[in-house]
């Protein structure tokens, strides 16, 4: 069995990236694409000791448990429905959203999407399994934050976020530096459904930036949008209880990684550039298979859920930005 990528403890995308290609039409290329990715992967680890219900705190956060909570989510999903787990251990996970550089939750978002527009097959229950495995096993709590001056909107909120001092060195090391975002939204929302709405700006806010200022870190700086996205395609999978705490998680998300990530300065787009809201959805889609890259491939799959213009110039960005996979 495989599941992580590099030096034991990077996310597999496979299962993400394969979805996504699925969803848009474009399983003809999925063979193709597994044979270039698959050599990345590693087998998984073996067991140290069995999660269960009782000491599974102890386990939480730890990577050489990985297979170990794996297996406890197998277990889990195959003795209860999977939107009573789920509901279940979302709060338990979402104090870690920045798991994995937030792969937890964005693969978990993909494998809830998959059961919520499918059929509730055996195989995609264990693929949520394994996603809330992962996220488990990479459960990582962000820093105490301080709320800042309050921002009217996402955009604004985004665009206040401050620039950690010191971007060098892993994931870990920057989250570190972090001490406080921008108070957004603000009052908690009343609703469930004004929650949603929030997290469906947060979304369109971090997608559109990307276009400007996904330069910085090409790679890192689309989990501004796509794990917010992941949150979102998971809230009609969860109580509506759930679904303010939800945005405060996807909120924190974004802001991390646009803080330890984004740039000093924008960047100005081309004629050329901005020309790629004039393409239909589907073919900015099959430039992002044809480029094969996993980030790219999810990162355009959000910016067609948010579907503006200005969403297609940013899917259009990270195509040009990243390395593409052949």
């Amino acid at each position: 069995m495989r599941r992580t990528v590099r030096d034991g403890w990077l996310s597999n995308h496979a299962p993400m990236a394969v979805e996504a290609l699925v969803r848009h039409r474009h399983a003809r290329v999925v063979h193709r694409w597994l044979d270039t990715y698959g050599p990345k992967l590693e087998d998984m680890p073996g067991s140290v000791a069995p999660v269960t219900a009782r000491n599974w705190r102890e386990a939480l956060g730890d990577i050489s448990r990985v297979a170990d909570w794996t297996a406890f989510f197998e277990r889990e999903t195959a003795d209860r429905p999977w939107r009573t787990v789920l509901a279940e251990w979302w709060p338990r996970l979402l104090p870690g959203i920045a798991a994995g550089a937030t792969h937890g939750v964005i693969r978990v978002g993909h494998a809830v999407r998959m059961l919520l527009e499918g059929e509730e097959t055996a195989p995609r229950v264990r693929e949520l399994a394994h996603a809330l495995g992962y996220w488990a096993a990479r459960h990582q709590p962000l820093p105490a934050l301080e709320r800042l001056t309050p921002a009217p909107d996402a955009a604004a909120a985004l665009d206040r976020v401050p620039l950690i001092a010191d971007q060098d060195g892993g994931i870990r090391s920057r989250f570190e530096q972090l001490t406080g975002f921008p108070d957004w939204p603000g009052r908690a929302p009343a609703e469930p459904e004004a929650a949603r709405a929030a997290i469906e700006e947060l979304v369109r806010a971090a997608t559109h930036r990307y276009a400007t200022h996904g330069h910085a870190a090409p790679i890192m700086l689309v989990h501004a949008a796509t794990a917010p996205n992941a949150v979102l395609r998971t809230l009609p999978a969860l109580p509506g209880t759930l679904w303010t705490p939800s945005l405060h998680a996807a909120w924190a998300a974004s802001a991390a990684v646009t803080s330890a990530y984004g740039p000093r300065e924008a960047e100005h787009l081309t004629t050329a550039q901005a020309a790629q809201a004039a393409q239909h959805p589907q073919e900015v889609f099959e430039r992002a298979a044809a480029h094969g890259d996993d980030h790219t491939i999810k990162f355009t799959d959000t910016a067609l859920d948010v579907g503006d213009a200005a969403a297609l110039v940013a899917a259009g960005r990270a195509i040009e930005l990243n390395t593409p996979a052949w």
